[in-house]
């Protein structure tokens, strides 16, 4: 878990990035205005109240492995030759004859269902992380068919990698309370009702009709 002496701006805004809150979402749980928020978007090296560092300390010693994974890489120095590297994510969507595999996650105000989806380590694989992470957020095992491409996702704004998955082995299991809520095989035809088709990239709907 990467260290934080004194918050700033910058530092704050990445840890709301990390939890994958809204300026509203963020200054409800810190209790502050969403003004202060803004302010730190607008005034990256300003450094906070002292009650709202701890506020800020609370936050994240509070949060899981995946948060704090998420906040080191986005709060590394400009400098860092690693932080050209943009933050990326692999998606597995794992079908299992005429079922997909979806986890429903805990959001700052909201339940979601997703695909099993993981970050990628600079340097690492975008299609180990698919099966990595979908056995470890599911008990479920599978194997990369096809790379669906890529795009910069439209809530998260990270670079998120697709990838087509053959169901090999395992019932479907929540392996991360934390994180989520449930993870259920769910009818291909069904999907949409799941996730609005809108939010779906369109090359993973055409991939579940011609499969």
């Amino acid at each position: 878990m990467t260290v934080v002496d004194t918050w700033t701006g910058r530092t704050a805004c990445a840890l709301q990035a990390a939890l994958r809150m809204t300026n509203e979402g963020f200054a409800e749980h810190l209790g502050v205005a969403v003004r202060t928020v803004a302010g730190w978007h607008r005034s990256p090296d300003i450094v906070p109240r002292p009650e709202m560092q701890l506020a800020l300390d609370t936050t994240y010693e509070r949060a899981t492995d995946h948060v704090h994974r998420r906040f080191s890489l986005l709060s590394r120095p400009a400098e860092e030759p690693a932080q050209a590297q943009a933050l990326r994510v692999a998606i597995a969507v794992v079908v299992r004859h005429e079922e997909v595999l979806l986890v429903c996650r805990r959001g700052d105000d909201a339940l979601t269902w997703q695909f099993p989806a993981g970050m990628v380590k600079p340097g690492g694989s975008p299609e180990a992380v698919a099966v990595q992470e979908t056995l470890a957020e599911t008990g479920v095992h599978c194997a990369v068919r096809q790379h669906l491409g890529g795009r910069l996702h439209p809530v998260t704004g990270v670079l998120a990698e697709y990838f087509f998955c053959e169901h090999l082995t395992g019932d479907a299991s929540n392996r991360d309370s934390q994180e989520n809520v449930d993870v259920a095989w769910v009818p291909r035809s069904s999907l949409t009702r799941f996730i609005p088709s809108e939010k779906i990239f369109e090359p993973i709907l055409s991939a579940l009709e011609d499969a």
